[in-house]
């Protein structure tokens, strides 16, 4: 099947897309790497009147530490990420990502924007207490993580808004554990256990519409508990959603398993 018609617009300045946007009235779709999204239009699941390219955008594409974080420009892509070394866990994060193709055209803005569950970076976003930087017709806002993602592939963007950046504070130690069919699938389940202002998150993908903290786990380690506890805590809480790739039962018995090595990675015991 092919894409349905739309006109092409290739954007110098963010302000640009944000215009073209705003003139598209809701019917236009942000073009950066195209690994979701194009994909979406060949199978006509979105119908966009105007695609809007941000491909030649100068400036969003770096890498930088900044007050105790990281700041990821929207179009860094996952190949880069894997790269730094200001942000380790990010790197660790970025090498689960898709396969070589995927992390060579992907961006981090465009994972995020995207929002599906089974993806690492929203994950990391949450575990970490990220922000957002999204510019609008408004203007210029910030947004948490958790503020960001609200259901599977559906965001608090509006129509006319796109992400410029990413901050991810850098946590004092982590842990990231994934299961996955076969090498460069969508995770069945991820885990990561991030400690950040002495307190230790840990946050879990692939079990809902969004990442979700187990903040039982999280209680079970705050007051002194194995990390085999916290693990079997933190899967309890779940409430993962069966599907053609597994039961319930069984995305929880993975989840206590990818918390129990992300913390064991953390150096948790």
């Amino acid at each position: 099947m092919k894409c349905a018609p739309f006109d092409y617009v290739r954007a110098s300045s963010v302000e640009e897309v944000v215009k073209t946007l705003a003139e598209a009235d809701g019917d236009g779709k942000i073009l950066a790497g195209g690994q979701s999204l194009v994909p979406v239009l060949a199978l006509r699941m979105a119908r966009p009147s105007v695609l809007v390219d941000v491909n030649r955008i100068p400036g969003l594409g770096s890498v930088r530490p900044v007050d105790g974080a990281v700041e990821v420009g929207a179009l860094t892509r996952h190949s880069r990420l894997a790269a730094q070394t200001h942000h380790p866990l990010l790197a660790e994060t970025a090498k689960w990502i898709g396969h070589t193709a995927i992390r060579t055209r992907g961006t981090a803005g465009g994972s995020i924007a995207h929002a599906d569950p089974a993806a690492e970076l929203p994950v990391v976003a949450v575990a970490t207490g990220a922000t957002v930087s999204i510019a609008g017709s408004g203007g210029v806002r910030t947004v948490t993580a958790d503020e960001l993602f609200v259901s599977a592939l559906v965001t608090s963007l509006d129509d006319d808004e796109m992400i410029t950046g990413i901050r991810f504070p850098q946590p004092t130690r982590w842990g990231f554990a994934e299961f996955a069919r076969r090498h460069g699938d969508f995770a069945l389940v991820t885990a990561v256990v991030t400690e950040i202002d002495d307190a230790v998150r840990i946050t879990v993908g692939g079990v809902g519409a969004v990442p979700v903290r187990a903040e039982a786990g999280e209680r079970v380690l705050a007051d002194g508990g194995t990390a085999r506890e916290a693990a079997a805590a933190a899967s309890a809480e779940i409430d993962p959603t069966a599907d053609l790739h597994g039961s319930a039962p069984f995305r929880r018995a993975i989840a206590a398993e990818m918390i129990r090595r992300a913390l064991a990675q953390a150096g948790i015991q």
